[in-house]
């Protein structure tokens, strides 16, 4: 079965970095992989989105410069690199495919 697991999440200070992971198996193809976050109280919002095949990225305007999307076809994995994090990035990070698989969850907190 199809299983997405996120890791790499946890407690930094702003202006910190983190790097989070998210692990797929269990299919041979997605067409587009993103990771989404949601802060308490807030609607889960997109943050960055891949395009594997072609490497095409998109990224969400608060996001942008600071985060970068990549993904490893080798090792099935998709990977957020985040700098300069901000206390307002703080959330519970997701990865998802685009035919709608999404895993756990990882916390980020930026004190």
């Amino acid at each position: 079965h199809v299983q997405l697991v996120e890791s790499g999440g946890g407690t930094v200070q702003a202006g910190g970095s983190l790097t989070l992971s998210c692990a797929v198996s269990g299919i041979d193809h997605h067409a587009c992989m993103a990771w989404f976050r949601q802060a308490p109280g807030k609607e889960r919002e997109g943050v960055a989105s891949i395009r594997p095949a072609t490497g095409h990225t998109d990224y969400a305007d608060p996001v942008k410069g600071r985060f970068t999307i990549s993904s490893d076809d080798a090792k099935e994995t998709v990977y957020l690199q985040m700098n300069s994090l901000k206390t307002s990035d703080t959330a519970v990070y997701y990865c998802a495919t685009g035919s709608g698989f999404w895993g756990q969850g990882t916390q980020v907190t930026v004190s």
